[in-house]
C-alpha cells in the first residue's frame, strides 16, 4: 500500500478536530525540527526569511522542493517468507491485509469524499502546488487531524499508561513492530509537513509589518532633524526681533501691578476702618448701622477684590460672628419687647385671687386689651427689630424661638399661679360635696403631693384657682395676639408708612437669603446672610432651572413663612394653656363625676368659657380641653345614672304599692317641667336663654339633699293624712286635667326624670347620652314593675302577702302616668340631640312608650283574669247548690250564696277600680268582665239539671240578681238601646222563663 495518506486529498472536518492536536504538536516539535534538518539539509531559520525576498528565495524553494520529495521508505522484503515458499497465494498475505485494512479503509473514505483530485503531490504542477500551499489558514491542521488517529491528540495522552500503550502499539511480532514504526514515522512526517504549510500561510503579514516598521524608523530620524533646524531658526528670530517688544510689555505689566497694589492697599485701609466701625456699632447695639456695614463687607467678600489677601483670611468669620451677635441682640430685644415687658400683671392677678379667696366676691376680671395709643407705641418698638431680623432672614427662626419661649412662659405662669394660690385655697373649709371616703378615692401611692392637694380642694376653691389661671392665660394670650397683629401689620399692611420701603427691601433681601440658605444647606452660618451675593446668583439660578421661582414668588414664600411662624407661636401658646387646663381637670377626674350638678356645672361652665375665650383670642380650637370635658361630663352622667339606677331599684324593692299623698313640691316640679306652655309649643331652635327659663326647677327642690328622704317623708305624710282625712281625700298628681294616683316609686321616678332633664339642659353636648340613660331607666322601671306586680315579685321582695286588685290598679296608674308623659319628655330632651342620632333615639324612646302601653294593657287583662278566675271558682260550687234546690223546699226569698258572693266580689272590684283607675280604663275592664259573665254563667246554667219548680224559681231569682249586678257595671259597649250590658244571660233568662221572666 502507498504510505502517503497525507497527500491523498484536501482537509475536511473530522469529529475529533478538538484542541487535542496541540499536545501532539508540542510533543512532536523537536522531532519535526530534527526530521526537517536531516531530510533537506536546510535549517528552520531559513523558513523564517521572507520568501518574497530575492536573497532568501533560493533557499526557500530548495527547502520546499526537498521537503516535498520526502517519501516513505520502502518496506523491508520478507526474505524468510520468500525463501520458505516458492509459490504465494492470497492466504499468505492475509496477515498483512488484516494489519493494513483499517488504514486502507480510512484512505479510501478520504479519497471518495474529497472535493479535489486524489493525486500525489509529486504529480502536481506549479499552479496546483501554489493553490495547495495558499489554502486557508488552519486547513492543513484539519487535514492532519483527519489523517492521524485521534488517540495521539488527546490531552491526557501518556504512552506509559498501559491501556494507551496497548492501543497505540498493538503489535505481537517483530514484523508488526517494524510496520508500526513505519506508520508512526509516517504520522510524524504528515504533521511536520502540514505545520510547515501553516507557517508559510502566516508569514506574509509578519514580513509586511516588519517592513513598515523599518520605514517608520527612517521617517522618525528625518523628523528629528527638521525639529533641530526649526529651533535654531526661532532662536535667531527671538534675538533679532522679539526681545525689545517683550521688554516694553513687561514694563507695562509692572506699572499695572503697582496700580493694582495701590488699589489693594486702599481697600485694606477701608476694610480695617469698616471693621473698627462694625465693632463699635455692635457694641452700642446699633443693629441697623451694623447691618449696613456688614452689607458693604459682604459685597466685597462676594466679589474678587479680597481674593488672595492673606490678612483678611478671617474676615468672613468675623463678619459672620458680627451678624450672629446682631441676630442675638435683635432676638433678645424682640423677646423682651414681646414677652418680658408685659409688666407685673401676673402678680396683680394673683394678689386679687388671694383677696377673693379670703373674702369671696362676685367681681369679674376686666378685659385685657391695649388701647390705640399703646398699640401704636408697641408697633413702633417692634418695627426696627422686625426689619433687622428680616434683613438677616432670621425672623422665622426667631419666631420659632419666640414660640417656644412663649409656651414655656405660659406653662411657668400657670405653675406659679397654682403654687402661689394652693396654700390660700386649701385653708378654706370644705363644703359637703363629698364624704371623706369619696374624697379619698384618689389616695394612691404613686400620686404626687401637688396632685393630692388639688384633689383635696373643695369645688369652690378649685373654681377660684381656675378663675385665676383663666385671668393669667388671658393676659398672656392677649399680649401674644398683639405681637401677632403687629407682625402682620408690618408684613402686610404698612403701605403709606415711612418705613414701608425699608420693610419691602428687608423682605426682598431676607427672601433671597432664605432661598440661598435652603439651596446651599446649613453648612456655613455666613451663607445665611449674603444679600449681594445671593441677589447676584438668583438670575443664574433662574437661567439654569426651568421652574426656578421668580423674585416676587420668593418674597411671597418668605412672607408666608414669616406669617405662618407668627401664627404658630400664638397657636402653641394657646395649646399650652389648653393642655395645662386639661391636666388640672384630669387630676380631679375621679372626683368630678361625684359632684352635685351645680358644682359640676361651675367647673364645666368656667372651662367652656375659658375655651371660648382662648379660641377667640388665639384662634386655636381647644381639642384637649374639649376631649377632657367630654370625657368627664360623660363620666358624670354615667355616675349620676348609676346612682339613680341604684336608688330607683332600692325604692322599687321597698315599694308596698300603697297610694301616697303627692306633696306640693312634686306637683310644682311636674308643672314646671311638663305643663309649661313654652315647653310644648315653643320653637325647638331657640337659644339656651329661653330653654333655661323653661326648665328651671323650683327653688324648694334644692332643700332636699337625699331623694329617699323626700319619698319617705311623702309616704309618712300620706299615711297620716290618710288616717285623718280618708283615702278619698288623698292628693293625686294632675297632668292635662287628668289625676293619677301615685305610689312612692312613681314619685321617685318623676324626681329622677326632672333631674335628667335638668342635666340635659345644662350639658347639651351630652344630650344623646342623657336621652339614652333616660331610655334605660324607663326600661328598667317598666321591667322591674312588671316583675314585682304582674310577676308577684313583691311578695318575696317587699313582704306582701298577695298581689291584690288595688296593687294592680295603682301599678296601672303609675305606668299610665309614665306613658302619658313620655311624649313630653321626648320633646324636651330631643331639643339638643344631633340630627345624626335623633332617628335612632326616637325609635328607642317610642319603643319604650309602646312597652308601657303593653304593660298597662297586661295589668288590665290581669284584672279581668282575676274576676274570671273568681267566677270559675263560684261556678264550680253551683251544681251542689242546685241539687239542694231539687231536694228541699226552701221558703227563703233571697238569692243563693253563689249569686250573693259573686255580686259582692264584682261590686268590690268595681269600687276599687273606680276609686283608682280612670273611668275609661274602668269601662274597658268591665266591658270584658260583662262579656265573660254572660258567656260563662249562661253556659254553666244551661248544663244544670233543674227538676223541680222550686229549683226553677231559685234559679230565676239568682239570674235576676246577677243581671242586676251586671246592669250596674260601667261599660263602654252597651248591648241594647234600653237595657245596659245586654248579653247571653238575658237571652238564657228569656228562653227559660219567658219574656217576662226578668220582671
Amino acid at each position: 500500500m502507498d504510505s502517503q495518506p497525507s497527500q491523498s486529498g484536501r482537509f475536511r472536518n473530522h469529529s475529533n478536530t478538538s484542541n487535542s492536536h496541540k499536545d501532539l504538536l508540542g510533543r512532536s516539535s523537536s522531532s519535526l525540527l530534527k526530521s526537517i534538518s536531516d531530510g533537506s539539509s536546510q535549517s528552520l531559520s531559513s523558513i523564517l526569511n521572507n520568501p518574497h525576498d530575492a536573497a532568501s528565495s533560493s533557499s526557500w524553494v530548495g527547502w520546499w522542493s526537498s521537503s516535498t520529495a520526502v517519501t516513505a521508505p520502502e518496506f523491508a522484503p520478507l526474505a524468510a517468507a520468500a525463501a520458505s515458499k516458492s509459490e504465494l497465494s492470497r492466504s499468505d498475505f492475509q496477515h498483512y491485509l488484516d494489519s493494513i485494512s483499517e488504514p486502507h479503509g480510512r484512505f479510501e473514505h478520504i479519497r471518495n469524499h474529497s472535493n479535489k483530485e486524489s493525486t500525489s503531490f509529486d504529480d502536481l504542477d506549479g499552479a496546483e502546488e501554489e493553490s495547495i500551499i495558499g489554502g486557508g489558514q488552519g486547513d492543513a491542521l484539519v487535514a492532519c487531524l483527519r489523517q492521524v488517529p485521534a488517540l495521539f491528540f488527546k490531552e491526557d495522552f501518556a504512552l506509559e499508561d498501559g491501556a494507551t500503550f496497548r492501543t497505540a502499539c498493538p503489535f505481537s511480532t517483530m514484523s508488526e513492530n517494524l510496520v508500526l514504526q513505519e506508520k508512526l514515522s509516517q504520522y510524524l512526517d504528515v504533521v511536520e509537513l502540514h505545520l510547515v504549510k501553516e507557517i508559510s500561510l502566516r508569514s506574509n503579514s509578519f514580513f509586511e509589518a516588519q517592513g513598515q516598521l523599518q520605514d517608520l524608523n527612517v521617517k522618525i530620524v528625518e523628523g528629528c532633524t527638521r525639529i533641530r533646524e526649526l529651533k535654531e531658526t526661532i532662536r535667531l528670530l527671538d534675538a533679532d526681533l522679539v526681545d525689545s517688544a517683550r521688554r516694553i510689555h513687561d514694563l507695562n505689566a509692572t506699572r499695572s501691578n503697582f496700580l493694582a497694589l495701590q488699589q489693594k492697599l486702599r481697600l485694606i485701609l477701608y476694610v480695617n476702618q469698616a471693621l473698627s466701625a462694625l465693632s463699635l456699632l455692635v457694641a452700642s447695639a446699633d443693629c441697623a448701622g451694623a447691618l449696613d456695614v456688614t452689607d458693604d463687607l459682604q459685597h466685597l467678600l462676594d466679589g474678587d477684590d479680597l481674593t488672595g489677601l492673606h490678612c483678611f483670611r478671617h474676615l468672613q468669620d468675623h463678619v459672620a460672628a458680627s451678624i450672629d451677635t446682631i441676630n442675638s441682640i435683635l432676638s433678645a430685644d424682640f423677646m423682651r419687647t414681646s414677652i418680658h415687658d408685659a409688666g407685673n400683671r401676673d402678680a396683680v392677678i394673683l394678689s386679687r385671687a388671694r383677696a377673693r379667696a379670703n373674702l369671696p366676691t362676685n367681681e369679674d376680671e376686666d378685659e385685657v386689651n391695649l388701647d390705640e395709643e399703646e398699640t401704636s407705641s408697641f408697633r413702633d418698638r417692634l418695627l426696627p427689630l422686625i426689619i433687622g431680623l428680616l434683613r438677616t432672614a432670621k425672623l422665622p427662626s426667631v419666631l420659632r424661638i419666640y414660640r417656644d419661649t412663649l409656651t414655656a412662659d405660659m406653662k411657668n405662669a400657670i405653675k406659679t399661679a397654682v403654687a402661689d394660690l394652693l396654700p390660700v385655697l386649701l385653708a378654706q373649709p370644705l363644703e359637703s360635696d363629698f364624704t371623706q371616703g369619696e374624697r379619698a378615692v384618689d389616695a394612691d401611692g404613686g400620686s404626687s403631693s401637688l396632685a393630692r392637694k388639688l384633689r383635696s380642694m373643695s369645688t369652690e376653691s378649685f373654681v377660684q384657682l381656675l378663675a385665676a389661671i383663666f385671668s393669667i392665660v388671658r393676659t398672656h394670650l392677649v399680649r401674644a395676639a398683639e405681637v401677632k397683629k403687629a407682625i402682620e401689620w408690618i408684613m402686610c399692611n404698612i403701605d403709606g408708612h415711612y418705613a414701608a420701603d425699608s420693610v419691602a427691601a428687608a423682605i426682598a433681601i431676607g427672601a433671597v437669603a432664605a432661598e440661598a440658605q435652603e439651596t446651599d444647606g446649613q453648612g456655613n452660618p455666613f451663607m445665611t446672610y449674603s444679600p449681594h451675593r445671593n441677589a447676584a446668583r438668583m438670575p443664574s439660578l433662574q437661567a439654569n432651572t426651568n421652574d426656578a421661582p421668580s423674585p416676587s414668588n420668593v418674597s411671597k414664600n418668605f412672607r408666608a413663612d414669616v406669617l405662618r411662624e407668627n401664627t404658630e407661636a400664638v397657636f402653641a401658646a394657646c395649646d399650652a394653656a389648653h393642655g395645662r387646663w386639661a391636666k388640672l381637670l384630669g387630676v380631679r377626674a375621679l372626683l368630678h363625676p361625684r359632684l352635685r350638678l351645680p358644682d359640676f356645672l361651675d367647673i364645666y361652665n368656667i372651662s367652656q368659657k375659658f375655651m371660648t375665650t382662648t379660641v377667640k383670642i388665639g384662634g386655636r380650637l381647644g381639642y384637649s380641653i374639649r376631649g377632657t370635658l367630654q370625657s368627664q361630663a360623660k363620666a358624670f352622667v354615667d355616675f349620676q345614672h348609676e346612682s339613680r339606677m341604684a336608688k330607683i331599684k332600692a325604692v322599687l324593692d321597698q315599694e308596698t304599692w300603697i297610694e301616697v299623698d303627692v306633696p306640693d313640691e312634686y306637683q310644682a316640679i311636674f308643672t314646671s317641667l311638663f305643663c309649661s306652655e313654652p315647653l310644648t309649643t315653643g320653637n325647638v331652635n331657640d337659644g339656651q336663654d329661653n330653654t333655661g327659663e323653661m326648665i328651671s326647677l323650683p327653688e324648694v327642690l334644692r332643700n332636699y339633699n337625699d331623694y329617699s328622704d323626700v319619698v319617705t317623708t311623702a309616704a309618712q305624710s300620706s299615711t297620716t293624712n290618710n288616717e285623718e282625712r280618708g283615702r278619698a281625700s288623698l292628693q293625686a298628681l294632675s297632668f292635662r286635667g287628668v289625676d293619677y294616683r301615685m305610689v312612692n316609686c312613681g314619685l321617685m321616678l318623676l324626681k329622677l326624670l326632672s333631674e335628667y332633664i335638668d342635666m340635659n339642659r345644662k350639658l347639651p353636648m351630652l344630650s344623646s347620652e342623657v336621652v339614652h340613660r333616660v331610655v334605660e331607666i324607663l326600661k328598667f322601671f317598666n321591667t322591674r314593675t312588671c316583675q314585682l306586680v304582674l310577676g308577684a315579685g313583691a311578695m318575696q321582695v317587699s313582704g306582701l302577702r298577695s298581689i291584690t286588685s288595688k296593687h294592680l290598679a295603682l301599678a296601672s296608674q303609675v305606668v299610665s302616668f309614665i306613658h302619658a308623659i313620655i311624649p313630653e319628655i321626648r320633646s324636651i330632651l330631643f331639643i339638643e340631640v344631633p340630627e345624626t342620632r335623633k332617628a335612632l333615639l326616637l325609635s328607642e324612646i317610642d319603643r319604650v312608650a309602646q312597652d308601657y302601653k303593653v304593660h298597662r294593657d297586661e295589668i288590665h287583662t290581669k284584672l279581668v283574669q282575676i274576676m274570671r278566675e273568681r267566677l270559675l271558682v263560684h261556678l264550680r260550687g253551683l251544681p251542689q247548690i242546685v241539687e239542694s234546690w231539687n231536694r228541699l223546699e226552701d221558703s227563703d226569698s233571697q238569692p243563693s250564696q253563689f249569686a250573693r258572693s259573686l255580686t259582692k266580689e264584682v261590686g268590690f272590684l268595681q269600687r276599687v277600680l273606680s276609686r283608682t283607675l280612670h273611668e275609661v280604663d274602668v269601662q274597658s275592664i268591665f266591658r270584658q268582665v260583662v262579656i265573660i259573665f254572660h258567656s260563662q254563667i249562661s253556659e254553666a246554667l244551661s248544663n244544670l239539671d233543674i227538676s223541680t219548680e222550686q229549683a226553677k224559681i231559685r234559679l230565676c231569682r239568682d239570674v235576676q240578681h246577677i243581671l242586676g249586678c251586671i246592669r250596674s257595671l260601667p261599660s263602654d259597649n252597651p248591648s241594647g238601646a234600653d237595657i245596659p250590658n245586654w248579653g247571653q244571660l238575658d237571652e238564657f233568662l228569656a228562653q227559660r222563663f219567658g219574656p217576662d221572666g226578668g220582671e
